[in-house]
């Protein structure tokens, strides 16, 4: 069989037009995944309360996070598909979940090679149910409509493989070289709490209770909670970071259900007030630096940490297109093929 990958990403609106916001928006908000309710409470929440408010926000925060080539997420996405394609022998195509560059054009471009042996590699270090999983998902749906006869598999969240944690404990600790910080906060995407105990396959592990993520379970392989506080510790342990010095929080919730604590924003704002003047910042539930990372992290929780008194505030950029991350990845794409022709 005939080999390739496909990388898959979140996804990014084509403008910055609210028009173009508004439609990735939908298409993002109304899968089942993101807004797990049923479609009629999902409908009348997206279609007849957000669509009609949020796009216009949306679009002014986009605006001052675009680059001249386009969406971040996408320009580095496609740096970094490039430079695993440079470093593997196999075709390597890109596609994002929600947008134009659609799963199903990623597939195609690898079939329209030939290619009828795919391993999709979402690129999120964490498995959550709104991510990782909506992308499999999908992938397959797409699969089995419109090319029976390609076998598809993934690479599974990568949180805790010692070279992820070695290339991104290497791009914070270059960062934090020459800063002298006193606090650095990992912040990751945040989900509803419901979302962990749905994903939960012994249907009782998962009680967020402080204690669950660090009792061993079958649950914590695609318990989302369990996989962020494990990429904290790891990477704390790599850098020998000192007990009290480091912290973990999440971002971006949406709505009045609870989501998982503590909140990103909040945390911020409790660190300046407790006296600290010189914090950094990183995102590794992303691999490439968006809308959340540039804006809400950088802009906003900036602002947030200097209004309670804090005076600097420094952002670590996601892995992005580094070197060392493309030859990480290219690596588990060598990996798979060595594997798959000895089985053959």
């Amino acid at each position: 069989m005939s080999k390739g990958v496909l990388l898959v990403n979140l996804g990014s609106p084509d403008s910055t037009n609210p028009k173009d916001v508004k439609k990735y928006l939908g298409e993002f908000l109304m899968d089942p995944r993101v807004i797990d309710v049923p479609f009629w409470a999902r409908t009348l929440l997206v279609k007849g309360i957000i669509l009609n408010t949020r796009p216009k926000k949306s679009a002014a925060a986009y605006k001052k996070i675009w680059w001249d080539e386009g969406s971040p997420l996408i320009v580095l996405s496609k740096r970094l598909q490039k430079k695993v394609a440079d470093r593997t022998s196999i075709a390597v195509s890109l596609a994002m979940r929600y947008g134009s560059m659609h799963i199903k054009k990623g597939l195609q471009e690898l079939h329209d090679k030939g290619i009828d042996e795919v391993m999709i590699l979402p690129l999120y270090p964490q498995f959550a149910m709104a991510t990782t999983e909506t992308i499999l998902v999908l992938a397959e749906e797409i699969r089995a409509a419109h090319f029976p006869n390609m076998k598809i598999s993934n690479i599974p969240a990568f949180y805790k493989k010692p070279e992820y944690i070695d290339v991104l404990s290497k791009s914070i600790a270059e960062k934090l070289e020459n800063l002298d910080y006193e606090h650095i906060l990992f912040s990751y995407h945040g989900v509803p709490e419901r979302h962990i105990r749905k994903s939960d396959i012994t249907k009782s592990h998962c009680k967020i209770d402080g204690s669950c993520c660090k009792t061993p379970s079958a649950a914590h392989e695609f318990c989302y909670r369990h996989q962020c506080y494990t990429t904290t510790q790891q990477v704390a342990n790599t850098l020998n970071l000192k007990e009290g010095t480091y912290s973990t929080s999440f971002q971006s919730r949406l709505g009045f259900d609870p989501w998982l604590q503590p909140y990103t924003d909040r945390t911020i704002e409790r660190i300046g007030k407790e006296g600290i003047k010189k914090m950094a910042i990183v995102t590794p539930a992303f691999v490439s630096d968006c809308l959340e990372t540039l804006e809400e992290i950088a802009m906003e929780g900036e602002e947030i940490f200097r209004e309670v008194g804090g005076k600097e505030f420094t952002t670590i950029p996601c892995l992005n297109d580094r070197d060392d991350w493309a030859d990480v990845v290219a690596n588990w794409i060598n990996e798979w093929v060595s594997v798959k022709t000895q089985t053959t």
